[in-house]
C-alpha cells in the first residue's frame, strides 16, 4: 500500500506543470482555476487538466466558490505526501558509493 501512495504522489508531481500549480498554491493558499491560468502560461483546459490529476491523487482540494471552484492544498494529505516520500528517499539513499 505504501509503494502504491509514493508512486500516486510521484505520478502526480511528474509534470512540471502540476509541480508548478503546487508551488503557486502554497503561495496564495487558494485560487480559482482561472487564476491559476492568469499566473501560468497554460490554456484553461490544460490547468483543469493537471488540477483534475492532483485533486485525484488528493494533494489538492477544491470547493465551489460563486460560479468556479477555487483550489488550495490539502493540508493533511501534503503532509503525509511529505512524509512518506522522505522516509522512501531515506531508504532509498546510496549506501555502496562503489557501485559498477
Amino acid at each position: 500500500m505504501r509503494d502504491n501512495r509514493i508512486a500516486q504522489v510521484a505520478k502526480a508531481l511528474s509534470h512540471p506543470a502540476r509541480v508548478a500549480i503546487i508551488r503557486l498554491l502554497s503561495q496564495k493558499e487558494e485560487c480559482q482555476c482561472n487564476d491559476i491560468v492568469d499566473e501560468l502560461p497554460l490554456a484553461q483546459s490544460t490547468v483543469s487538466q493537471h488540477l483534475k490529476e492532483l485533486k485525484s491523487a488528493g494533494l489538492i482540494q477544491g470547493t465551489i466558490s460563486g460560479a468556479g471552484i477555487c483550489y488550495c492544498l490539502n493540508p493533511n494529505t501534503v503532509a503525509a505526501a511529505r512524509q512518506t516520500m522522505a522516509e522512501f528517499m531515506d531508504l532509498a539513499s546510496v549506501k555502496n558509493k562503489n557501485c559498477c
